[in-house]
């Protein structure tokens, strides 16, 4: 199995970064599974899965704050527009 650049991941869409995301905690058990029950396995698959896991979080966690800021941003402007703030109901 091939390593997954980062600039291949950024261009996956959420839902994939999510399966993506459940996939790799699955094998990140199975690889510590193994480890744990002496079980014949790559360590270095260990540190790639994490590696993997933690791009792949990082790069949902971004998109989600850049959509939290952008969903904000609108309703700061909806209730400026309204004059809540200034109390004129």
């Amino acid at each position: 199995m091939s390593i997954v650049q980062f600039n291949e991941m950024i261009a996956l869409p959420n839902s994939e970064i999510s399966q993506a995301i459940i996939q790799t905690e699955k094998e990140l058990f199975q690889l510590q599974f193994k480890k744990a029950t002496r079980q014949s396995f790559k360590p270095h698959e260990i540190k790639h899965a994490k590696r993997r896991l933690a791009q792949l979080k990082t790069i949902l966690t971004l998109r989600l704050d850049a959509l939290e800021k952008k969903r904000g941003n609108t309703v700061t402007k909806l209730i400026k527009k309204q004059n809540y703030m200034t109390g004129n109901f």
